[in-house]
């Protein structure tokens, strides 16, 4: 099987072109458990078998699967990498490729030879405040579902982030992304004086920190905008990775809007691989 390891800010996937490699859907999720292994195999945060969409509403379809193997409604970073894999390859041929998800359209559109911007899902689920205890602290979260079905996020501003050990937040973040129903991408973040954000994510799936989170990144800056806290005509995030742009259309005390998510993708290397 032929594949392509890509990443957008070191938030790393395998991509198939399924056009040409007819993987059937039921073998996917097996391929990715196996070939997301890091030191055992190719290694990812996540894999995606692309295929060409059947009718005029969108250009390619997007099966996205984490590392563990189980299915994923919708990746950011993985849908801009996904935009320049589209371009490049034939899917679409005018620079603004859409992509059919699980979790619905996102529409995608190429600003230069690396840099992609996709308009994320919309909001869907939205439950402020919601406080918890853990290990003595109580912490103040706030879970958002990005799509339909709805991709789980909860964000967490944690002063100081910064300067903090990752390895000291893990206990906080396996125990965030099991506190909630259906589990949560978990999405640590500070505002900084100069108005970008520090942002450091947990994600389901992955089960670790990952470099970077696009949807988890969309979210925090959602979440600061309707607060007026953050501007929505662009925000900077700086992730482990790199940095990412995220702007909101709907202006700031809006509990919904329209979040665009740009950054660099890179496509590191092709392969062939048995499985």
């Amino acid at each position: 099987m032929k594949f392509t390891k890509v990443h957008g800010t070191g938030n790393d996937f395998i991509f198939v072109d399924n056009r040409e490699e007819k993987i059937p859907a039921e073998k996917m999720g097996e391929i990715a458990h196996k070939l997301c292994q890091r030191r055992l195999s190719v290694g990812a945060d996540g894999m995606m078998f692309l295929d060409a969409h059947e009718g005029d509403d969108a250009d390619v379809d997007m099966h996205f699967f984490n590392a563990d193997g189980s299915e994923g409604e919708m990746c950011g970073n993985g849908a801009r990498c996904v935009c320049r894999f589209a371009c490049e390859r034939g899917f679409c041929d005018n620079g603004e490729p859409r992509i059919m998800t699980a979790a619905g359209l996102v529409t995608g559109k190429k600003l230069d030879d690396v840099r992609y911007r996709v308009r994320l899902n919309d909001i869907t689920v939205r439950k402020n405040n919601v406080y918890t205890e853990f290990e003595g602290h109580r912490y103040l979260c706030d879970y958002m579902e990005m799509g339909d079905p709805g991709l789980p996020h909860v964000v967490v501003e944690l002063p100081g982030l910064s300067g903090m050990d990752k390895e000291e937040l893990r206990p906080l973040g396996v125990y965030l992304r099991n506190f909630f129903p259906k589990g949560a991408n978990v999405n640590f973040f500070e505002l900084a004086e100069d108005g970008h954000v520090e942002l450091l994510t947990y994600e389901r799936g992955v089960e670790d920190f990952t470099l970077a989170c696009g949807t988890g990144s969309g979210c925090t800056v959602s979440h600061l905008v309707a607060l007026g806290r953050a501007k929505p005509e662009g925000t900077s995030v700086h992730v482990p990775g790199g940095w990412l742009e995220v702007a909101v259309e709907g202006g700031k005390y809006s509990p919904s809007h329209d979040i665009y998510l740009a950054g660099p993708t890179e496509i590191a290397y092709e392969g062939e691989t048995k499985i």
